[in-house]
């Protein structure tokens, strides 16, 4: 008997995206992470900022795969509408979640402003839903079942991606491993890329700090595939020696 194959669907959500003026990275680095976490990306709507075309396609999305995702319409703006769009396609409510009004509130704290009344509509959530941590913008993300509300901006999707990494259940476990480096994570930001392209079915996280007056990072190889992982280690490994970065086994 084969293996159960697990999916995912992914609702990409904006009229940028569909009018040219920005193009999306998301739908590749959503299908790279879901690679990793042993799901299959199945298929992708990119559909325009109304309820009604949002809606349609999450239920259709959902209904036919293991997961779901979206990436865009959860910031600040009037035109921000996927909570709602998800809450109805959900028949929940839409209300403040706690946690993420008192994330918003530190976050805003000494900015300009302080939390006003549009940065707290980053706070609604569908009834019942729990917070995808952000550590990039204090905004989080929104999980409700088996969906997945992010950010439309990469860089942000990406850490969102990061925190829920290893938590769904899927196709195979996950394997990782993790060295570090006393260096900057831009340092050596070229040759994270170099390897983790070379190795498709790794991924690579940098976890960049400052401890004991120095910089330095962290570097996770994670995958469903143990030689695959043994591979991409070696190659790290490698390539941070020969690169004058002594790399330190288990992370420092």
């Amino acid at each position: 008997m084969s293996e159960r194959i697990w999916t995912a669907g992914l609702v990409v959500i904006g009229d940028e995206i569909l009018s040219g003026r920005t193009h999306d990275k998301n739908i590749a680095q959503v299908a790279a992470w879901l690679q990793v976490q042993g799901i299959r990306l199945a298929e992708v709507r990119v559909v325009p900022d109304v309820q009604d075309r949002i809606v349609e396609a999450v239920n259709a999305l959902r209904s036919a795969n293991d997961y779901l995702f979206t990436t865009g319409g959860i910031g600040p703006t009037h035109d921000d509408i996927t909570v709602d769009a998800v809450a109805a396609a959900l028949g929940r409510e839409v209300v403040i979640h706690p946690e993420a009004r008192a994330i918003l509130e530190r976050y805003y704290t000494d900015k300009p402003g302080g939390l006003t009344e549009d940065r707290l509509r980053m706070a609604r959530v569908p009834d019942g839903a729990e917070l995808i941590p952000n550590r990039m913008s204090g905004a989080p993300g929104i999980r409700i079942g088996n969906v997945f509300l992010m950010a439309g901006v990469p860089h942000i999707t990406a850490g969102m991606l990061d925190a829920l990494t290893g938590t769904l259940e899927g196709g195979a476990p996950l394997l990782s491993e993790t060295m570090g480096c006393w260096t900057a994570e831009s340092e050596v930001a070229g040759l994270l890329r170099k390897v983790e392209k070379a190795h498709e079915d790794c991924q690579i996280g940098s976890y960049p700090f400052f401890r004991e007056g120095k910089v330095g990072a962290n570097f996770v190889i994670r995958s469903t595939d143990a030689q695959a992982l043994a591979a991409c280690a070696k190659d790290l490994r490698d390539s941070l020696s020969e690169a004058g970065h002594a790399p330190v086994a288990g992370g420092i």
